[in-house]
């Protein structure tokens, strides 16, 4: 079997969550005292361009060589590796974030744990492992992913570490941080259960106003009490994302919803605690952030339509079915039906995410849902027959529409 006489080792997340009791998502595996020619004699693949990583001939799965790093510039490229063979295992686990992603199994499944991995697992604890977590800034979101993703398990972010992460942030090295990595750790982070402590985690060591400016911005921001009970629009903004994810929305519909209420910040403060017309003001702020992260062009689209009509999605119970109709246009939902099912989630989990809001009904979505239904199913073979084209053609389809709409019975507003 290949790497049978390779000193081999499973570490970092995968004996992390195994003692979790989790089934890990993936294996990572490294090789102490080897060289490249070793793995490749064995008909390893080599992938790594920067260090040696390998895939195995037959499960696939990755094997790196044992390396040290040290910083040697900005970013993610400024580092000097080390995988001669003659770096040991512990040096290899020392270089890792965490002490609970700094622990290896053997080939017997025994432990071997150099920085206090386990204790801290017990404790719940997000621990750095040395001073050279500060090397890289990407571990200040990682670590704040990770809180988020093990909130349930009741970790918590240790203190020194969360002094450690602002230093990195005081210090500007997340100016260097490329678009693409910050959006990967972003789009992770919001798949979790509780997305709103990433979102806690990045503001008490004053990430998120170096990142997200535009979303650190919402936090004591007030809110009329009566629609929002919670006052503060940052905490308006913690309660829709964990509801979203708690709704299992999609990852388009949690990105919407963490800029759908962007323009709230720019409110004048004599027109506080109102916040009229912010879903227009906060058009270019959803712009911005979305060009800075380098952000897919659908997730961008959906982040703009949330932003634009999740007030209107709210009021649809109140509109007559000409504007109804209107809406579906502007959303392109006869199209888009996905993205359409996005924008429903993203509105539900704004109106929902509201204290003492949480198990309101919203039956506006299933409103929109069923006008979208019967606008698309109306019949126009009829009206292609009769040799209407252009305006004229578009007048008879949205006219059957618009009596398709009509046609649907209005559910009473949720309260």
């Amino acid at each position: 079997m290949p790497g049978a006489d390779l000193q081999i080792y499973l570490v970092g997340g995968a004996v992390r969550d195994r003692l979790l009791g989790l089934d890990p998502a993936e294996r990572d595996w490294v090789v102490i005292g080897a060289a490249p020619k070793d793995l490749l004699d064995q008909g390893f693949r080599q992938v790594g361009a920067s260090f040696p990583v390998f895939l195995h001939p037959q499960t696939k799965e990755e094997y790196a060589l044992a390396r040290t790093e040290r910083k040697s510039g900005h970013g993610y490229h400024g580092f000097e590796v080390d995988f001669s063979p003659a770096v040991s295992l512990e040096e290899d686990l020392q270089r890792r974030d965490l002490t609970i992603n700094a622990m290896a199994e053997d080939r017997d499944g025994q432990l071997i744990d150099p920085w206090g991995g386990r204790r801290d697992l017990e404790q719940r604890l997000l621990r750095h492992v040395s001073p050279a977590f500060a090397e890289d800034p990407l571990r200040v979101l990682r670590v704040a992913r990770l809180a988020a993703r093990f909130s349930g398990f009741g970790f918590k972010v240790a203190d020194e570490t969360r002094e450690l992460m602002a230093a990195i942030v005081d210090s500007g090295e997340l100016d260097h941080l490329v678009a693409e990595r910050v959006w990967q750790e972003l789009v992770k982070a919001l798949a979790t259960d509780k997305p709103s402590i990433f979102i806690k985690v990045l503001r008490d060591t004053g990430a998120l106003q170096q990142l997200l400016p535009e979303v650190d911005a919402l936090f004591g921001v007030p809110q009329p009490e009566q629609y929002h009970p919670e006052i503060d629009a940052g905490e308006h903004l913690l309660l829709c994302l964990d509801l979203a994810a708690e709704m299992q929305a999609g990852p388009r519909a949690l990105y919407s919803v963490l800029l759908h209420d962007l323009g709230k910040a720019l409110t004048p403060a004599d027109q506080l605690p109102s916040h009229i017309g912010h879903e227009t003001t906060g058009l270019p702020l959803v712009d911005a952030v979305s060009r800075r992260l380098k952000t897919p062009r659908e997730y961008q689209r959906l982040a703009r339509l949330v932003c634009q009509h999740h007030l209107r999605c709210h009021q649809v119970l109140e509109m007559r079915p000409s504007r109804v109709l209107k809406l579906l246009d502007r959303l392109d939902a006869l199209r888009r039906p996905q993205a359409f099912g996005e924008f429903l989630q993203a509105c539900e989990a704004d109106y929902r995410g509201r204290l003492g809001w949480h198990s309101r009904p919203y039956p506006q979505a299933e409103y929109l849902h069923q006008a979208r239904q019967s606008a698309a199913a109306i019949e126009t073979a009829d009206l292609v027959d009769s040799g209407l084209q252009g305006e004229a053609m578009a007048e008879q389809v949205r006219q059957r529409r618009l009596k398709a709409v009509r046609s649907i019975g209005r559910p009473q507003q949720g309260v």
